[in-house]
């Protein structure tokens, strides 16, 4: 019987790692791999202690750490979680592609993924001027055009980020309106660096090493459009991976995990989680490090009081 089971290999499932190690609880770490969203990014500039670095570069870095504990955990990579149920005594029954697992407390990480336009050029270009995160990428774009597609408030909060940087903005919406808060949508409407495209539908982004355009339909008129861009943001929501937990904690309307923000425990005791996989407003990768810390503080005092 393990103390806990840590699903998930961003930064979140690592830092999980490392404290549950530290504590000296008796660990299982399972991850399809180390690095989570952000290990496709070329530069990532909001990681705090490194001014930029690459995603590769930061996965390298969390699994050099959590390797450093690698006496007092074991590391199961690549480890896919297929399903959690709860034994008859309270503890934990994970099942994996590699085996099954039993322990006293779960702590999820295992974030989310970008919901994806699924048009030509979108894969293949990601990282190379396709970004999910203006947040993260903004100032990569300094000086140059950009597309951000999504009518809703992500869309209109990654124009926001990018308004210090880029030279122009297109935002392209479905709808014949904007979704998002009045007070962002009049920010962004009052910009000269803002155009906005109403009923639009993305086709195709174009480019070889790096984007270089981005197609579309006029919705209205059924004439495709070509912008010449050098980046776009693709905001239209995320999807959290909770597949294996939804049949045993609570899920929201948007299938995020429940969790309480003060000790990240789910409706269900023992289970604990943080991260993009949760209800948290903030989706940040130093937001989910400091947000599974205390979800492995309380994951630690939970098997305390079992003894």
């Amino acid at each position: 019987m393990n103390d806990v089971i840590i699903i998930g290999g961003g930064p979140a499932g690592v830092a999980a790692g490392v404290y549950a190690a530290r504590k000296q609880m008796k660990t299982v770490f399972i991850a399809d791999q180390i690095g989570g969203q952000s290990v496709v990014s070329d530069g990532i500039a909001n990681w705090i202690g490194d001014q930029l670095l690459s995603g590769v570069e930061l996965a390298k870095k969390l699994e050099e750490h959590l390797k450093s504990y690698a006496d007092d955990l074991e590391i199961v990579v690549p480890g896919h979680c297929e399903a959690v149920t709860q034994n008859a005594d309270g503890s934990f029954h994970i099942i994996t592609n590699k085996g099954a697992f039993d322990a006293k407390t779960v702590i999820a990480t295992t974030g989310g993924r970008h919901r994806t336009l699924n048009v030509p050029g979108e894969e293949q270009l990601n990282g190379k001027g396709v970004a999910y995160c203006a947040t993260c990428d903004a100032p990569f774009f300094k000086g140059k055009d950009v597309a951000v597609v999504g009518g809703g408030n992500s869309g209109l909060e990654s124009v926001e980020d990018l308004l210090p940087y880029a030279n122009k903005i297109y935002l392209l919406a479905r709808r014949d309106e904007l979704r998002g808060d009045p007070i962002t949508q009049k920010k962004v409407l009052d910009s000269d660096q803002v155009e906005v495209l109403y009923k639009t539908n993305t086709l195709e982004i174009a480019g070889e090493a790096m984007v270089t355009g981005l197609r579309y339909e006029d919705l209205a008129s059924g004439e495709h459009k070509n912008l010449s861009v050098q980046g776009v943001f693709v905001e239209i929501g995320s999807v959290p991976n909770s597949e294996f937990l939804s049949d045993l904690v609570v899920l929201n309307d948007r299938r995020e995990v429940v969790v309480d923000h003060r000790t990240f425990a789910t409706s269900v005791p023992g289970v604990f989680a943080a991260g993009d996989v949760t209800d948290e407003l903030y989706k940040q990768n130093n937001i989910a490090v400091g947000d599974a810390i205390k979800a492995t503080l309380s994951a630690y005092e939970y098997v305390k009081k079992m003894v």
